[in-house]
């Protein structure tokens, strides 16, 4: 199975135009957040339907210093999974994704969960990271982009992988994340297809060396 984009390149840092956010003076600031442009091809004839995940598989484990000033984010620092994208029961016959097509901008207080014309939107983890937050909390369905934090001295990896499967549907619906799909995924993978960009927004943020 083949995974190709004219939006982001294998290995390469995610360009910014998809990013949640962007530098800014020292900082960080809201970004275009356009979902990006997939295609998949080579898949097993007897594919039902897929599925795609896009997690950053560096985010701090615990959040202190996290964007706080004057302090950073030591590069050692024990890391997680979070979910930036959580998509399922994407119909057999669509092969490709536009850009903009499941996001063109940040959408405060998040996007629906639910169907779509190309798939089953799942909730990301900026649901979790914004609870509190009086402007921004809210239930954030489908592609939100990269943020890493602003003082963080290690650029993240994202891997987005799309699964060819031999269902029609993971039987998931409502409020579902990315833990829940990749359970869901057991026995059901025919084949699969991964990308992996780095993103950071700290000036000095270097590579993560595991």
């Amino acid at each position: 199975m083949t995974l190709t984009s004219e939006s982001l390149t294998d290995g390469q840092p995610c360009p910014p135009r998809f990013a949640f956010c962007v530098p800014s003076d020292g900082k960080a600031t809201l970004g275009a957040n356009r979902s990006p442009q997939l295609t998949w091809s080579d898949f097993p004839a007897s594919t039902k339907s897929f599925a795609l995940v896009f997690v950053d598989r560096d985010v701090p484990a615990f959040g202190d210093n996290v964007n706080t000033e004057g302090q950073t984010v030591e590069h050692d620092r024990k890391r997680t999974d979070f979910y930036h994208w959580v998509l399922v029961d994407i119909p057999a016959d669509r092969t490709s994704l536009g850009a903009g097509d499941d996001s063109d901008g940040v959408t405060p207080r998040g996007k629906d969960l639910g169907p779509t014309p190309y798939g089953t939107r799942g909730r990301n983890d900026y649901t979790s990271w914004f609870q509190g937050d009086a402007d921004m909390e809210g239930v954030y369905g489908g592609y939100d982009g990269p943020c890493p934090p602003w003082n963080d001295e290690r650029i993240h990896r994202y891997e987005l992988t799309v699964y060819a499967l031999d269902t029609e549907t993971l039987g998931l619906s409502g409020d579902f994340g990315g833990s829940d799909v990749i359970e869901a995924l057991d026995g059901h993978v025919l084949d699969q297809a991964s990308l992996t960009v780095t993103y950071h927004t700290y000036p000095d943020a270097r590579p993560a060396t595991d």
